[in-house]
């Protein structure tokens, strides 16, 4: 395999991981059988190539790169066990190599009309909302993560946007943690193109990157989602509308999408579009 994500190319550790990727893929056909076709256009931190079971099931094999947010979305997909999301059908932890079920025509649901997504994400996320416990990471110990990096990242990427917003989201990070609801399995990325049209049932969930810690948290990507309307209406009205249908603290709600989109914001990359809708939600 050639090429790569910029970052892959870029950093010692994606290099590296890049190397390896050929005789990981390899290694992962031969341990489970799989006729592999063309990967899929390359995702930020993984691989993820079509493939036939000797048992002629369609199927994925995803392999990631070594991230704490995809270390334990096997463990995320087998708790689901198919309940809204794709099945996992075999793991190599070693190799972080995952199998899963393929969603055909895998159609993604970004793309449909706004208010079928959020009716597609508003029946889709409790039966994702499962009790859990270890190996999972807490969405506390998150929280703090992104309180230790987010001042010094701010200033290393040349203070992009105001002290104020930067002060807002670091305040919402360390104060919502101790006062928590009810504790549950989340997926911190469920934006519209990480769900895909399938035969098994409409549409199915992909790619967690799992988090335990209150409902609340679990529609900041959705209200962020670059594949809808970019507006602070629009950010607003979402906020809105996931909330009441879901039945959540509206303001703890945009608490936490403010402060994970700030955080994401100062990623490996300054993304200013984080920022701004950062901006919105702060007036929400």
């Amino acid at each position: 395999m050639t090429g790569g994500p910029d970052w892959a190319r870029v950093s010692a550790d994606g290099r590296a991981w890049l190397e390896r990727l050929p005789a990981t893929i390899e290694a992962c056909a031969e341990r489970w059988s799989l006729a592999l076709d063309a990967p899929f256009p390359l995702a930020g931190a993984s691989v993820a190539i079509p493939a036939t079971t000797k048992e002629g099931q369609s199927a994925v094999l995803k392999v990631c790169f070594p991230h704490r947010e995809s270390e334990h979305e096997a463990h995320a997909l087998r708790a689901w066990d198919g309940n809204g999301a794709v099945r996992l059908l075999a793991h190599d932890p070693e190799r972080w190599a995952l199998l899963v079920e393929r969603c055909l025509p895998g159609r993604p649901l970004a793309g449909r009309p706004e208010p079928e997504v959020l009716e597609t994400l508003c029946a889709l996320l409790p039966r994702l909302w499962l009790p859990a416990a270890p190996p999972f990471r807490e969405l506390a110990d998150e929280a703090a993560w992104w309180v230790s990096y987010l001042p010094d990242r701010w200033e290393a990427a040349g203070r992009p946007f105001e002290r104020s917003l930067l002060d807002a989201a670091v305040e919402a990070l360390q104060e919502l943690p101790a006062t928590q609801g009810e504790q549950v399995l989340l997926h911190q990325d469920l934006h519209p193109g990480n769900v895909l049209g399938a035969e098994r049932e409409p549409w199915l969930v992909i790619d967690p990157k799992p988090l335990v810690g209150e409902r609340e948290f679990a529609v900041a990507p959705i209200v962020r989602a670059f594949e809808l309307e970019q507006s602070a209406g629009a950010v607003t009205a979402r906020l809105d509308r996931l909330s009441g249908a879901l039945g959540l603290d509206r303001d703890r709600a945009r608490l936490w999408a403010l402060g994970q989109t700030i955080a994401w914001s100062l990623d490996s990359e300054y993304h200013p579009d984080h920022a701004e809708v950062a901006r919105w939600l702060l007036r929400a």
